[in-house]
């Protein structure tokens, strides 16, 4: 926790200094002081944002880059960037939000902490598996400098915490005895085996075999064996994901080096200290340890050796073991191909890094994307929409609008006329609550008899929402089971609300009217540009949009839809072609649909890629 603290002005021989103390000073101080969490409310500019964690990355990896690296010549900052990306975003944020406040921008000093309090910890988080770590303000005055003799690297929660097994322990379905299998796919969350396995089950029909590897650590992430033939599925070791333990080489001596951020001189050594209690207390499949990142490597590196397969097939190659798996692919001479699991935008990724050879994306939006984030010499971007859309033309609205129905109204009570989905991400328990305010108040406005779903994120569990349910006041309103999810009841929906959940694209194929939802500024999918939904900012606006809501699908111009995502029902087929394509003959410069960027981008029913 970051909460408890104030910064007071002191001084030291005529010069002004700063001082963390516990918040009942505060009432006592006679100099300018403020309380660290209004400090942390201070909206920073995210531009400068991204250009302090820009210098700050650049200045790690010139100064770590190679404290650390794993046996088969992985370095720990690029696998775990992600992670470390996030980690440095919180310091840059907290340190702009220091010079955003007036009294120390106009007497900047040092900043003295408060003794015994750890360094780093947590923040809160509605995500089941994933830790929101940070640092805590005596974090921020020990990487400017400050002296912390009796200061833990981890918080006291951070330091309590219980350490439960996120392991896979069920037991492996596929005999020890792997023969030779044509593509290796990897799965990290339930989005990537529904991505994944259509093209493992066309590779199928074509005669190919596949390995599946299901590295997820939560049970409601984990992958169905499915009844495929020429499909296996494998599950990681069991205690792959419980390796804690010291990250060699990333306990340097205090120096002189230094990344200028805001003024503030932030200390590269310190920061790497801090960094390692991020590899040595994570788990599970999204924050592994450095000790599991190694221990996967290998893992991997005899699944490679024993499966020869042309193709190493992910939904992610950007986070730590998608970083790794791409890695290698390409020491074992396998082709990388990227399926894009989820919507981007600009800003929509904590690194804009794909490491695949290969990169399949669903929509004309995201070739520059693409291109832009492609890390491969030789990469090559594909639109070829998103396999695990394929299955929306077969929906029954007619089912998913009875489940809706059983939700709001149990026991055969009276449902609302008309039902809102609101689509969920994973997102901090007050942003969590603020876009739940402004959905109940647009409802409570909106003409005609509205009820709400709630469908979790797979990465939520539904007890997130338990405080939302008790202040609906006179709004019917439920939560959808999380194994069922907003792709679960959509097809019944009047509308769909969401900030960036892809469902809000699968809502917008199916004619379901779309709501972008989040105050000014915040970050959506930007289907509003496209024409494909509605802006909502305020209550007013739900309110606005609901009632203009007649039902019924709404026909949207194919142009409209092949920018955000090409749907023709057949992705999974046309991936499955590429990866076939690919291993028989290599690139294919002669292929008509390659375009360079750029140029005008027009699919007429066919993958158009570019290189």
């Amino acid at each position: 926790m970051t909460g408890g603290l104030g910064l007071v002005r002191s001084s030291n021989a005529g010069k002004p200094t700063w001082a963390l103390v516990g918040t009942g000073a505060l009432a006592h101080a006679r100099t300018d002081h403020v309380h660290t969490t209004d400090l942390e409310a201070t909206t920073v500019n995210k531009p400068v944002l991204r250009a302090g964690v820009e210098d700050v990355m650049a200045a790690l990896d010139h100064y770590s880059a190679t404290l650390a690296s794993t046996p088969g010549g992985a370095g720990w900052l690029h696998v775990q960037h992600v992670p470390v990306r996030r980690f440095v975003a919180e310091i840059v944020r907290k340190l702009l939000a220091l010079n955003a406040w007036a009294p120390f921008a106009s007497a900047p000093g040092p900043l003295t902490l408060a003794p015994y309090k750890g360094l780093v910890g947590l923040r809160s988080s509605s995500s089941r598996e994933y830790l929101a770590y940070t640092v805590t303000w005596s974090g921020v005055a020990y990487v400017l400098g400050a002296a912390a003799p009796h200061n833990p690297t981890r918080s006291a929660q951070l330091r309590n915490r219980a350490r439960t097994s996120t392991a896979n322990t069920e037991p492996s379905p596929l005999p020890s005895d792997l023969g030779p299998q044509d593509v290796l796919a990897l799965s990290l969350t339930s989005r990537h085996a529904a991505t994944l396995t259509p093209v493992l089950a066309e590779l199928a029909r074509g005669g190919q075999r596949s390995l599946l590897l299901d590295l997820a650590t939560a049970a409601a992430e984990r992958c169905s064996a499915g009844s495929v033939t020429g499909i296996e599925l494998r599950s990681a070791p069991s205690d792959l994901f419980t390796l804690s333990g010291t990250a060699e080489g990333l306990h340097q001596p205090d120096d002189q080096q230094v990344v200028q951020v805001g003024g503030h001189g932030v200390q590269l050594a310190r920061l790497v200290r801090l960094l390692s209690v991020l590899l040595e207390t994570s788990g599970g499949c999204t924050q592994p340890s450095w000790r599991t990142v190694v221990r996967a490597e290998s893992w991997l590196d005899d699944m490679l050796s024993t499966t020869r397969p042309h193709t190493v097939l992910l939904s992610n190659d950007t986070s730590p073991l998608g970083v790794l798996a791409a890695h290698a692919a390409e020491r074992h001479g396998a082709n990388s191909v990227h399926v894009q699991h989820g919507a981007w935008t600009a800003e929509s990724v904590a690194w804009p890094a794909l490491h695949s050879r290969d990169i399949v994306v669903m929509g004309e939006r995201d070739l520059a994307l693409g291109q832009r984030w492609a890390r491969h010499p030789e990469a090559e971007v594909h639109v070829l929409g998103q396999p695990r859309f394929d299955v929306l033309a077969g929906l029954s609205r007619q089912a998913q609008r009875r489940y809706l129905e059983k939700l709001l109204a149990p026991g055969g009570r009276r449902p609302p006329t008309r039902i809102a989905v609101w689509a969920c991400q994973p997102f901090n328990p007050d942003h969590l609550k603020s876009h739940a305010y402004l959905l109940l108040d647009g409802l409570a406005e909106a003409d005609g008899d509205w009820g709400l779903v709630i469908a979790p994120h797979p990465a939520q569990g539904a007890d997130a929402f338990n405080a939302l349910v008790k202040r609906a006041g006179g709004t019917p309103l439920a939560v959808a089971d999380p194994r069922v999810g907003a792709r679960g009841c959509l097809a019944g929906a009047d509308a769909i609300a969401s900030a960036y959940s892809t469902c809000g694209i699968e809502a917008a194929l199916l004619g379901i009217p779309v709501l972008e939802i989040g105050p000014p500024g915040e970050r959506t999918l930007g289907l509003t540009g496209h024409g494909l939904a509605t802006r909502c900012e305020a209550p007013g606006d739900v309110a606005e949009a609901l009632s203009g809501v007649r039902g019924g699908p709404t026909p949207i111009p194919r142009a409209a839809l092949d920018e955000v995502c090409r749907w023709r029902g057949d992705s999974a087929a046309r991936i499955a072609r590429l990866i076939t394509d690919r291993a028989t003959s290599g690139p294919r410069a002669e292929d008509s649909t390659h375009h360079h960027p750029g140029a005008a981008a027009s699919p007429k029913d066919e993958g158009a890629s570019v290189r």
